[in-house]
């Protein structure tokens, strides 16, 4: 409703007017109590949970390790084979049920050289055998996994404390 002169409105227009106003603004104001609530809600949940599965975690010994289902995965593809930077978990489900959205089920080789002393070479090591397997073989680091290296297909999971080509290329080719 566009604002209108308040002499030409008569004065039961009036004040229907102010009352609508005042019941817009009595809502905008439950909306913003409301929001604030949530939010408020919602990082103290997280809070509760981050802290839940650290606790959790510490206290059973529950391990940290790349996914071997598709449960949750996105149709998402990562911009290349050989990544820098850690591949999304949805992503990485994807990639093993089919390597590039497309293609046959993938292999993945995570490390993690924040938690794990790592010789200077590794990375490339293991970027030199997924290179050698172009079509469906993906290498990401995994920061907080509990492993230095950890070889993921479907349905499997194979962890390394160091380089060793044969068994990772035995992984690879599922012998």
């Amino acid at each position: 409703m566009g604002r209108t002169s308040a002499k030409a409105l008569s004065k039961r227009e009036r004040k229907r007017l102010a009352k609508e106003r005042r019941r817009a603004r009595r809502r905008r104001e439950a909306r913003i109590r409301v929001a604030k609530k949530v939010g408020g809600l919602a990082a103290l949940l997280l809070t509760v949970f981050a802290l839940g599965i650290g606790g959790y975690r510490w206290v059973a010994g529950v391990k940290v390790y790349p996914p071997t289902d598709i449960t949750g995965h996105d149709e998402t593809v990562p911009p290349s084979h050989i990544l820098s930077e850690p591949m999304p978990l949805a992503m990485q489900k994807h990639m093993l049920e089919h390597a590039d959205g497309r293609g046959q089920p993938g292999v993945i080789i995570n490390y993690n050289c924040e938690d794990f002393p790592c010789e200077p070479d590794l990375v490339e090591r293991l970027a030199e055998i997924v290179r050698a397997y172009p079509d469906f073989v993906y290498l990401a680091p995994f920061p907080g996994m509990d492993a230095r290296i950890a070889l993921t297909r479907r349905g499997r999971l194979q962890v390394l404390d160091e380089v060793d080509e044969e068994r990772i290329r035995a992984f690879i080719e599922g012998r």
